[in-house]
């Protein structure tokens, strides 16, 4: 079996992280950490910022970026409240937002023309139960970026709605090949208190299983989340902020570093699916994921979601896994990563031809 469907890299800890824990590991006794993270830390992810005027106070490290999006969930969300939740998108969504109590509300946007979220759009979703829209830039599964033009149109609605909250995760943002760097949501003004945004170290950092997430909003958002982990967890163990530190103060380089060893392999995958007969695919700007339309191979006496979760099992069949684009909102797609060894790259389209050829 060659797995397609994971959402990690195969990648190496930077060695200056790997150093940084070791260090404080060797030295004793742990202190342990403020609940919200470490000063040093909280300042340097402040810095990642200088389009904006983000505090140190208004950011709380957590155990991974998943904790994050809960803790905000968490806050902002009261019963019966919808998220608004542009798809496809990350299929783990639609789970934190029921356990944070809140309604998952869909809004399809289109492979088409490239998945654009209009202003039109988005204000006809607005309901006045909408609590929470919640973007994901880069986009996962399509590696599609929203940059400044869209987002300013996007962001002009939402300001027309002062009591609904824009979330945005931000975890593949220095994943990518594009002309411009990924905007992130802190540059905006924000001045109704609206914008929330998390971010990890797991994708383009490099810290794979070291679970270690942040999340940025407003104050008092921000004290909400850091009493919440204090009433239900504890602060991120020291020796993974130092590494996480030495992470942020290394980003370029390690970014750098990972968009080098992606580069061959995206142009495998990207080759590859242009090979494919009747399969098309928006051209991924960022992310290690490209999010291909098979619906052309869909057995048409079937319900979308039961056909979709049918061809994916036939390709697991052949020795390919994907993730099922169902799970992501978008049925007869598949997400498949190409952060993994060139050779299995390769394999995994030869057996796809196959496949397809047999279908």
């Amino acid at each position: 079996m060659i797995s397609l469907a994971s959402g990690y890299g195969n990648f190496t800890p930077p060695a200056a992280a790997v150093a940084a824990a070791t260090t404080s590991l060797q030295s004793g006794v742990l202190p342990v950490s403020p609940i919200a993270g470490l000063p040093a830390l909280r300042e340097a992810l402040a810095a990642r910022y200088p389009n904006s005027s983000v505090a140190p106070e208004q950011i709380v490290l957590t155990a991974g970026t998943k904790a994050a999006l809960f803790a905000l969930l968490k806050a902002v969300l009261r019963p019966g409240d919808e998220v608004l939740l542009p798809t496809p998108n990350w299929f783990g969504f639609w789970q934190l937002i029921e356990q944070a109590g809140g309604v998952v509300r869909p809004l399809a946007l289109a492979a088409d023309d490239d998945y654009a979220l209009t202003p039109a759009a988005l204000q006809a979703a607005i309901t006045p139960r909408t609590r929470v829209l919640l973007l994901s830039n880069p986009n996962n599964p399509t590696g599609r970026v929203y940059h400044r033009a869209e987002l300013d149109a996007v962001l002009a609605v939402t300001r027309q709605h002062p009591g609904l909250f824009v979330l945005s995760d931000e975890i593949y943002n220095l994943i990518t090949f594009g002309a411009e760097p990924v905007p992130s949501l802190l540059e905006w003004d924000d001045p109704h208190g609206q914008h929330l945004v998390v971010n990890g170290f797991s994708k383009s950092l490099a810290l794979i299983g070291w679970g270690v997430g942040y999340l940025v909003a407003p104050a008092h958002v921000a004290q909400a989340c850091a009493a919440w982990q204090f009433a239900t967890a504890t602060a991120v163990p020291i020796p993974t902020q130092l590494a996480a530190l030495a992470a942020t103060e290394a980003a370029p380089t390690i970014a750098h570093n990972l968009l080098t060893q992606l580069a061959p392999n995206r142009a495998i995958l990207l080759d590859g699916l242009a090979t494919l007969p009747n399969v098309r695919c928006s051209h991924p700007e960022a992310t290690y994921y490209a999010f291909p339309d098979f619906t052309a191979y869909l057995d048409p006496q079937k319900s979308p979601e039961v056909a979709s979760a049918a061809f994916v099992s036939r390709l697991q069949a052949a020795g390919v896994a994907v993730v099922d684009g169902a799970s992501c909102g978008a049925p007869g797609f598949a997400r498949l990563s190409y952060a993994v060894p060139a050779a299995d790259l390769r394999e995994a389209f030869r057996r796809l031809h196959r496949t397809l050829a047999a279908s």
